[in-house]
């Protein structure tokens, strides 16, 4: 009780800023009862105060920020208050300063603020986005600072103007360029993927951009064979927008180029249900552009064009596969490994050299197996 008494003390003692940065340093060490009253009795007008008139100084900025983050941890009520005190201004400028530990607590407490529903029409303004863009292109900060960015612009993405705000201040190619640049962090590409997909749902205008940015299709399709369960759902997701926009005859022809079929079909097998309906009904999409390329290469009149080998003999091995596909989507049980494992190695041979072919083999012999016990059970 005695601290409790000491930190209210001292953090009404605008004169003193010394004795406030250890009273804000305090408040880590109470207890959840001793948080609430603390609120309750005007604290987070004063640390915001604190913030505001730092002066540069890291330890009084640090103290501040995470005394407001315990205040806020698990109290919607004092998420409240912090942005009714004036909180996301001063985060903002903070956002934008030189120092690295200013940034992350101040993406961490954007974040926190940003995950009440109440909080989301006061912070998701121009310059909020715009700024959280800005974080999200720059690979000096950490790691921490750019996931806590992408989760606090996903909470925003729930308020109407927040899409619009965030495609019209770049994100969707800072996104592509982030997921490219971030392909050994599995839970970085995860949150980016996530968010890209809530955007392109929403944006015609943010399809486009991610089918036309330069390696967007090649890092979705890399995601759906090597990311995690839920990064594979939602850039397959974003991959079957992008075939159904309007540059989807350059997307679909552009994703079969890519060797996405491995992935997609394992997707198709092994995927949570939402991700079975997606790959499903994107690997139809693929084969239709298939089936109009082989006319291509082989139609028109006589002495006007001459099939390109090469590329027939590529398409008519991704037909072969398309058949393995019924037309609700279902792998045919009567497929056996030698013939998945001859396409898939083949279709290898066509993949740029960055993807290896040794994980399509690997799924050969896992769709295989699984088409085996189909057979037995239906049999």
């Amino acid at each position: 009780m005695e601290d409790l008494e000491f930190v209210v003390e001292a953090l009404m003692n605008n004169g003193d800023r010394e004795a406030q940065v250890e009273a804000a340093i305090r408040i880590r060490e109470l207890n959840r009862k001793q948080r609430h009253e603390l609120a309750e009795r005007g604290a987070i007008g004063p640390l915001i105060s604190i913030l505001r008139t730092h002066g540069g100084c890291e330890e009084a900025i640090e103290a501040a920020l995470f005394a407001l983050l315990a205040l806020a941890f698990g109290s919607e009520r004092n998420k409240v208050r912090i942005v009714k005190y004036g909180a996301v201004p001063v985060l903002l400028d903070l956002l934008q300063s030189q120092s690295e530990v200013a940034v992350e607590l101040s993406v961490a407490a954007m974040m926190i603020l940003s995950s009440c529903l109440a909080n989301r029409p006061a912070i998701a303004s121009s310059e909020t986005v715009g700024i959280l863009i800005a974080i999200i292109g720059d690979t000096g900060h950490s790691e921490q600072s750019h996931l806590d960015t992408i989760s606090t612009l996903h909470s925003l993405t729930k308020v109407e103007q927040t899409i619009p705000l965030i495609v019209a201040h770049g994100g969707v190619s800072s996104l592509v360029e982030f997921i490219i640049a971030s392909e050994k962090s599995l839970e970085a590409v995860e949150k980016a993927v996530v968010l890209l997909e809530a955007v392109a749902a929403s944006s015609a205008e943010a399809v486009i951009e991610t089918a036309t940015a330069s390696g967007g299709i090649q890092a979705l399709v890399e995601v759906v064979e090597e990311g995690t369960p839920q990064a594979k759902e939602h850039a397959a997701a974003v991959l079957l927008l992008a075939c159904q926009g309007s540059h989807q005859e350059g997307c679909r022809e552009c994703i079969l180029q890519e060797g996405a079929l491995p992935g997609l079909l394992q997707l198709s097998v092994d995927g949570k249900p939402r991700a079975k309906d997606i790959a499903q009904r994107l690997l139809l999409l693929l084969r239709e552009r298939v089936r109009d390329h082989q006319l291509e290469c082989g139609g028109g009149a006589a002495g006007k064009r001459r099939p390109n080998k090469k590329c027939c003999s590529k398409m008519e091995l991704v037909e072969e596969i398309m058949r393995e596909i019924d037309t609700d989507g279902e792998v045919v049980v009567a497929a056996t490994l030698r013939l998945v494992e001859e396409m898939v190695a083949k279709l290898g041979h066509d993949r740029p050299a960055a993807s290896p072919a040794g994980s399509r083999l690997r799924f050969a012999h896992m769709l295989s197996g699984r088409l085996s016990i189909r057979s037995r059970r239906g049999s």
